[in-house]
């Protein structure tokens, strides 16, 4: 089945919010809680929306995944140089589709599309404790970069060269 993936509109605000609730709910059952459900309500994340950050992947008219993509991150990145990359975060898959076909077409897209504007990496972080999801972005091809805190948060940053 084909999944396509667009540019999110303040429209999908809603079903943006679900599939992280989503998300957040099952991680919190593995014991391995990240975002809190308060962070993943529509009105925390209608302004990343209305600027465009947000994208959906779809199969026949539903959305399966969503993801946040920027242009400059200077909370997790704040010593990269100015437009060398791009960065994902809140990546997210439905349950009924997990499994990693979902997330590494999100990941090619945004491979893609990081080459499309000129940009050297694909940037991404995710909690450092998380040896599995780790894993999965190695094997996709990212490298290791560094690890620090953030805030409440102790993350593994990686990147990609494109």
């Amino acid at each position: 089945m084909s999944t396509s993936i667009r540019l999110s509109t303040v429209k999908d605000v809603n079903v943006i919010s679900e599939v992280l609730i989503e998300a957040s709910l099952w991680l919190e059952e593995l014991g391995i809680p990240l975002w809190s459900q308060q962070e993943l309500q529509p009105g925390l994340i209608a302004p990343d929306t209305a600027a465009g950050r947000y994208f959906l992947a779809e199969r026949s008219a539903h959305v399966i995944a969503v993801a946040r993509f920027q242009l400059e991150d200077p909370e997790f990145w704040p010593d990269r140089q100015a437009q060398e990359a791009t960065f994902i975060h809140r990546l997210a898959v439905r349950r009924s589709v997990a499994g990693g076909e979902v997330s590494s077409a999100m990941l090619r897209w945004a491979v893609d599309r990081t080459r499309l504007l000129g940009r050297r990496y694909l940037r991404l972080d995710c909690d450092a404790s998380r040896p599995r999801l780790r894993a999965v972005y190695e094997r996709f091809g990212f490298r290791h970069h560094s690890d620090k805190q953030v805030g409440r948060y102790f993350v593994s940053l990686y990147e990609y060269e494109v």
